[in-house]
């Protein structure tokens, strides 16, 4: 029986269905709950949303009827950290609701978004500029079809998390976990560790083996991580802003 809901939200042109292979690792004691957002997959004729409240409005429903009684965790990857950290301060404002921890992987910080922006620019540009925050580029993008098909939900995932500025004063009633990729050449070790400004209570930094898409090869080493951070409730004022390798040894 699960003893944790672990809400996953997928980054900027992927679905609910990234997260598929996960089921048989996370069982029996980690219920994934992979978030579904629409223009893609079972929501393909839906129209893509375009901002973070309007998106955390039409999911939080189906969210909190799949994670009705059991603790809540939720992860989010790249892009996908700016909208679990919304949903996170969505579902701890909720009466009877228990957010045990934010899992925010391969991210910046609020407080240190990247300069330049994708939005807005033309389809090329636009698709060169996320392959360079990225670090990779999909096969599918260079298909004609399959490009035509993609792209407008990658366009507003992009804008909706190059929009997002959540108010810095406004700190999340939930322990934070900042990953990273150690050999990730998008987001630096201080940009990921910004986080620790977002939550009011515990925070840690954990590197993995790999690039910034480490999680396509680390699932077990991620969810030893999600299990060992979980494992007990959090007390107000306890992080201690340890950081941990994949291998759980810790630095001061």
């Amino acid at each position: 029986m699960a003893t944790l809901s672990l809400v996953c939200v997928p980054f900027a042109g992927a679905g609910a269905a990234f997260f598929r292979s996960w089921r048989a690792p996370a069982a029996p004691d980690i219920d994934l709950v992979p978030v579904r957002l629409p223009g893609r997959e079972r929501l393909i004729e839906e129209e893509p949303l375009r901002s973070i409240p309007d998106v955390v409005r039409r999911v939080l429903p189906e969210v909190l009827e799949s994670t009705a009684g059991t603790p809540v965790a939720l992860f989010g990857h790249s892009s996908g950290g700016a909208l679990a950290h919304a949903l996170a301060h969505a579902m701890a404002a909720r009466t009877g609701t228990e957010v045990v921890r934010l899992f925010v992987s391969g991210a910046h910080g609020p407080g240190s978004r990247r300069a330049r922006r994708a939005t807005g620019l033309p389809d090329e540009q636009f698709l060169e500029r996320v392959q360079e925050f990225a670090g990779a580029r999909h096969p599918a993008l260079d298909n004609p079809q399959m490009r035509e098909l993609i792209l407008p939900t990658l366009r507003a995932d992009v804008e909706m998390y190059e929009d997002y500025h959540p108010d810095p004063d406004t700190v999340l009633p939930v322990p934070v976990t900042a990953l990273r990729g150690r050999d990730d050449d998008c987001v630096s070790a201080a940009e990921a560790q910004e986080w620790s400004k977002t939550t009011g209570l515990g925070f840690e930094y954990v590197e993995l083996p790999g690039g910034h898409m480490y999680l396509n090869d680390a699932v077990p080493d991620l969810l030893r991580v999600i299990r060992a951070s979980t494992a007990d409730a959090p007390v107000r004022g306890s992080g201690d802003g340890r950081h941990r390798s994949f291998d759980g040894r810790e630095d001061a």
